[in-house]
């Protein structure tokens, strides 16, 4: 799959995330992660946002998670939802 537009996906409220996806085909996966758990949940984040990049054969994106409190599979469906809508 390839992500050839500008795509988002969640809201800010409590329990939820916001994800922002652009094409970036030049460098790769690029993540920003900013969460109010980041300290200790923040390699759980990560792991899931690139479980999601690899279920969908993702290779060239910059992806921006803005997390205020979701559970992992709040997180798989907002990233999910935002690359489908890029494509």
């Amino acid at each position: 799959m390839i992500v050839s537009k500008p795509a988002v996906a969640g809201t800010l409220e409590s329990n939820d995330c916001y994800v922002t996806v652009l094409p970036n085909h030049s460098s790769g996966i690029q993540l920003v992660i900013r969460s109010i758990v980041m300290q200790k949940y923040g390699h759980l984040i990560e792991k899931t946002i690139r479980e999601v990049l690899e279920e969908y054969q993702i290779e060239h994106v910059s992806l921006t998670l803005e997390d205020k409190g979701a559970l992992d599979f709040t997180i798989k469906a907002r990233v999910k939802t935002a690359l489908e809508r890029s494509v």
